[in-house]
C-alpha cells in the first residue's frame, strides 16, 4: 500500500520500518503524477516493504534525506540508511531500485 505523509516526518517513518520505498514529487509534476500509480501498483508486490509518497516542495526537512535534485526521485531505505535511489519515469527502473532491499 502506498501511504502519501500528510507531515515532514520521514525520518521518524524510515526509523520505525526495516524497509522504506519513497517517491518524492510535486502536484505540479507530470512524470510524478505518470509514477504514482505504477509505484501505488508494485507496493502490493512486496511484503515487509514501506512504501511512501512525500510532496517533496512541502516537506524539505524528509526531501534532505536523500538527494533530490529532479523529479520524480524515489529511494530505497533499510535500516535507517539510505540504499540507493534513482530519477526515473521507467517501471522497470523502480522494481529494480526496490528489489535491491526487498526480500522477494
Amino acid at each position: 500500500m502506498l501511504q502519501e505523509l500528510e507531515q515532514d516526518n520521514l525520518k521518524e517513518v524510515i526509523a520505525e520500518n526495516d524497509k522504506v520505498v519513497v517517491q518524492y514529487g510535486a502536484s505540479w509534476c507530470g512524470s510524478c503524477r505518470i509514477m504514482k500509480p505504477k509505484m501505488k501498483r508494485l507496493s502490493g508486490n512486496y511484503e515487509g516493504v514501506k512504501f511512501f509518497y512525500v510532496d517533496a516542495e512541502k516537506f524539505t526537512e524528509s526531501r534532505k534525506l536523500a538527494e533530490v535534485n529532479n523529479l520524480p526521485t524515489f529511494a530505497a531505505f533499510k535500516n535507517g540508511e539510505l540504499v540507493n535511489q534513482t530519477q526515473t519515469s521507467k517501471e522497470e527502473s523502480l522494481k529494480a531500485l526496490i528489489d535491491e532491499i526487498a526480500d522477494n
